[in-house]
């Protein structure tokens, strides 16, 4: 329990913030004028609460990232408060001027509290002791202390307490152990609360001090899981995520059960930290309470996430302003992330001394005191225990190049790094200036590091967490914390880096082949693997400079792969991918398969066998590394049918036209998969043309034949088929109808109302006039659905929407977006056509918020300019969306005048707006 530790001595011009004597003398005024003065002292009480909270406001907007002095002006004006509520009760609600041995009160504030760090909404937890249990003054006290803090509108969290229960009950909860270590005397009985403290320390601190640093990682490590395992979250906890103030707490925590530190100062005293390291904690910890700070005032309430929406409103109030290439946010979210890091090393460093500090004490006792393991050398390098160690302070400043070596011999050797020796390298990294940048053997080194065999992910983390690997790349130096403000990418750009040569790792190992059976199979057969790994750790390293990132990163990558030792074969090949890395996923999600002329298109572009198999493999692990859930087996099996469609146009080594032979194939696999109804393949599939025979697989062909006979048969003017698709990730929606204008557009509405989103929409018409439209859908999540009741769901809202059963338009506005956060960006519709994708349609992309029913909106804007849709690719990008068409005119041709095709974007812009979803909201 922190003694004297007093959030007076952090506050400067206290009595602006409340005046504690003053207070308390117009209550006892109003306490011995008026008979019932409890409303009165309430209003003088919430009188000051506010006021002191206004004051703290002020001083905030003033000094925003003074985050100590803030959460200590909040601690002492709580203190104040609840002191003069004691004094109040204690003096004339409750009065007892000669009080027993046993009915004594004290108050300790315990938490967060107890630590004098509060932000403007946090709990006020309060441990009231007392000597002994039920003692009817004591607890007619506290209830009254209790009703004038609720009324207050104070969130509090108590407890009663004797001193047997408080080391009862500690020994027993972590978190009750926990709570108590920041035990501070607020007010009462002093005597009381020494003795609990002191036998707090004696009764449960002693001795047990290995099992509090144990659970107390283990619950540290848990709580890391359910925030998302990473520093880099682009929406992190303030408070608990990794890297956050719960991170900087436990430190302390440790600290102070092992050496009784009040403070975090005390951490240097007993050698855990350097007075650098503890600078360092001080402000980390002041940047994150100020942040914490801001959070509650913007929500009015406890807030520990920053949230998209939040994080502009935070930027702004600190003061970061917009900078060529990098908004306010972003360059705010950079230094919070630059701190978190910093959070992580101290975490490292301060681990290592306390595991010694444990190693001295076991070594100093038993049958094997005095021996000392013997370290082996590595390359002049310390190795004991499975961890590689520098072996003098000089090391790196003798060679700098040791800085590249270390990281490169633990990713050979299976090793972890010291983490004084990280410590020492975090120190040193300065030293690497361009004449190590230029140096043969760092590069080598380095490129041994980042193509290792064994595990190059946590190798280049380390790297990149000591500050070496900007300083040796300063290119990558530049995304080092670097915020995407996207709802698309998960974590920062280092982090999304770091993570996709993790992932191309494990490919490379086999450990992924179930999710990429390709790559797994092609990426041994690449010329050269370590384009793969160069290309990787290149694709997004220009991003925040105010370009298109992949054409200034193919420029970096011709600075960088001649340095890294890459000849001119493969660092053009590496730049050509860097430029080219989004081509791959843009054909495949937004682009119609079935049509030649987008393999056509694609293949020219990609050139040779060679170039295939590293973009394949480089879009497979860029996917993958944007965050969990990013990959799905649909956009697998998308980009499986272009590579595989390449693959074959290029091993030909020439394009024919194979239309014939291809439709004949895929008529053979479907009678195949129909077997004994075969014969509906003569009645029913010559209604269906060519197009219809390319552009659907063979499974689905052969669902949606049987379910055209079985319509025709029941003679039902519509049918609509639900089938969860285990191998598309999806399910598949297919509806059959007589065609008409607009029926699309009605078909996707149904789908949104029911909660689904469409992932792919493809639209057939049958020669006898018949449409035939195949969706594949997901929930709100990326989820199929796959239970009946949710396809039941389905199909009576397509059918509704059909017959158009309600208003269809107010009804789709009405229903909220999965992703509100999404009105946090700023994001313009964009309407591109392009007549050159397509032998015979013409192509409409449309860019756009993600929002309730776009697709209908945008399918009914179409639908009134009299275009006829085909086929439609829809892809998500967090907040935005891009939907693809193919149309036609209502002759079948494409759309080529100039004036149409503006009055279509003006059309298509409209229904994308803000302002038109405000006025169908409004409907």
């Amino acid at each position: 329990m922190t003694q004297d530790k007093s959030p007076a001595k952090a506050v400067p011009r206290q009595r602006a913030i409340i005046d504690r004597r003053a207070l308390g003398g117009s209550i006892a005024d109003l306490a011995t004028q008026e008979k019932d003065a409890r409303g009165a002292v309430l209003s003088a009480l919430r009188a000051a609460l506010e006021d002191g909270r206004t004051e703290l406001t002020r001083r905030l907007e003033e000094k925003p990232s003074s985050g100590h002095e803030i959460t200590a002006g909040h601690a002492f004006l709580i203190d104040q408060l609840v002191r003069v509520i004691h004094d109040y009760v204690t003096t004339h609600l409750h009065p007892h001027p000669n009080p027993t041995t046993a009915e004594r009160l004290a108050l300790m504030a315990v938490g967060g509290y107890g630590r004098a760090e509060m932000a403007p909404h946090s709990d006020v937890d309060i441990a009231f002791l007392t000597p002994t249990r039920h003692a009817p003054w004591c607890e007619q006290a506290i209830e009254a202390m209790l009703y004038l803090m609720w009324d207050l509108g104070l969130k509090v969290g108590h407890s009663s307490r004797t001193p047997e229960d408080v080391v009862r009950m500690a020994k027993e909860d972590l978190t009750i152990r926990t709570a108590l270590l920041e035990g501070r005397y607020l007010w009462g009985d002093r005597a009381l609360y020494e003795e609990v403290r002191a036998r707090f320390f004696a009764d449960v601190v002693s001795g047990s001090e290995k099992q509090f640093v144990s659970e107390k990682l283990a619950e540290r490590d848990e709580r890391h899981k359910k925030m998302g395992d990473s520093r880099y979250v682009v929406e992190p906890n303030v408070k608990e995520g990794k890297g956050g103030l719960r991170d900087l707490q436990t430190l302390y925590w440790i600290g102070k059960y092992i050496h009784r530190a009040r403070d975090a100062a005390e951490l240097v005293d007993a050698g855990l930290l350097t007075a650098q390291e503890y600078r360092s904690f001080r402000r980390a910890e002041s940047f994150l309470l100020a942040v914490r700070c801001h959070l509650h005032t913007i929500a009015g309430r406890a807030e520990d996430r920053l949230t998209f929406d939040l994080q502009k409103s935070v930027a702004d109030r600190m003061n970061f302003a917009d900078r060529p290439g990098k908004s306010a946010v972003e360059r705010f979210m950079q230094m919070y992330f630059l701190q978190v890091k910093r959070v992580g090393s101290l975490t490292g460093v301060f681990l290592a001394q306390l595991d010694e500090q444990f190693a001295r004490k076991r070594a100093r006792r038993g049958l094997l005191a005095g021996f000392k393991p013997k370290p082996r050398s590595l390359k002049g390098f310390r190795v004991l225990g499975g961890r590689i160690a520098a072996p003098s302070d000089t090391w790196f400043q003798k060679d700098p190049v040791r800085l590249i070596e270390i990281f490169a011999l633990a990713e050979a050797e299976g090793l972890e790094i010291d983490p004084r020796t990280m410590r020492q390298a975090g120190r040193d990294a300065s030293l690497i200036k361009d004449d190590v940048r230029k140096d043969k053997r760092a590069n080598a080194l380095f490129l041994d590091l980042l193509c290792g065999r064994n595990d190059p992910e946590t190798a280049l983390r380390w790297m990149n967490e000591a500050g070496v690997f900007g300083r040796f790349v300063p290119d990558f130096g530049r995304v080092n914390a670097q915020m995407q403000f996207n709802m698309y990418h998960h974590y920062t750009v280092d982090e999304h880096t770091i993570r996709a040569i993790g992932f191309l790792s494990k490919i490379e190992r086999g450990e992924l082949a179930d999710d990429h059976p390709r790559a797994t199979k092609q990426i041994h057969k690449l010329q050269s693997r370590r384009i793969a790994y160069v290309a990787a750790l290149l694709h997004d390293i220009a991003k925040g400079r105010g370009g298109d990132h992949s054409e200034l990163g193919a420029e970096v990558a011709e600075e960088l792969c001649p340095r890294f030792g890459l000849d001119e074969a493969e660092t053009e090949l590496v730049s050509w991918l860097v430029l080219r890395h989004l081509l791959m996923s843009d054909t495949a999600f937004k682009r119609d398969l079935s049509d030649p002329k987008t393999v056509e298109d694609f293949v020219a572009e990609v050139r040779s066998l060679e170039r295939l198999r590293q973009l394949a493999i480089l879009t497979s692990v860029d996917i993958r590394a944007v965050g969990p859930g990013t990959w799905n087996s649909w956009k697998g099996q998308l980009l499986g049918e272009l590579y595989d469609l390449s693959h074959e146009r290029l091993r030909l080594g020439h394009t024919r036209n194979y239309r014939a032979e291809r439709v004949a194939a895929q008529r053979a696999e479907v009678a195949a998969l129909l077997g004994d109804q075969a014969d509906l393949m003569e009645r029913d599939g010559r209604m269906l043309g060519d197009a219809y025979w390319i552009a659907e697989p063979a499974d689905i062909i052969a669902r949606n034949v049987v379910q055209y006979y079985a319509a025709r048969e029941s003679g039902d003017d519509l049918s609509i088929h639900c089938e969860y698709d285990a191998e598309r990730g999806a399910t598949l929606v297919t509806v059959i109808a007589a065609d008409h204008p607009g029926l699309f557009t009605r078909i996707a509405g149904g789908i949104h109302l029911a909660g689904g989103n469409i992932i792919d929409a493809r639209i057939h018409t049958t020669r006898n006039g018949w449409a035939i439209d195949n969706f594949l859908v997901q929930d709100p999540v990326g989820q199929p659905f796959n239970e009946p009741r949710q396809m039941e769901r389905i199909k009576t809202s397509i059918r509704d929407a059909i017959a158009n059963r309600g208003e269809l338009v107010p009804k789709l506005a009405a229903r909220p977006l999965p992703r509100a956060r999404a009105k946090a960006f700023d994001i313009k519709p964009r309407v591109q056509f392009d007549n050159e994708a397509s032998s015979r349609f013409t192509v409409i992309e449309v860019a756009a918020r993600d929002r309730s029913a776009l697709l209908n909106r945008l399918g009914r804007a179409l639908f009134e300019a009299q275009v006829m849709i085909h086929s439609a690719h829809i892809t998500h990008y967090g907040e935005s969306a891009a939907d693809t068409f193919y149309v036609t005119d209502l002759m079948g041709q494409k759309i080529t005048d100039a004036l149409r095709l503006g009055s279509i974007a003006t059309a298509l812009e409209e229904a994308a707006s803000d302002e038109r979803q405000a006025e169908l909201e409004g409907v």
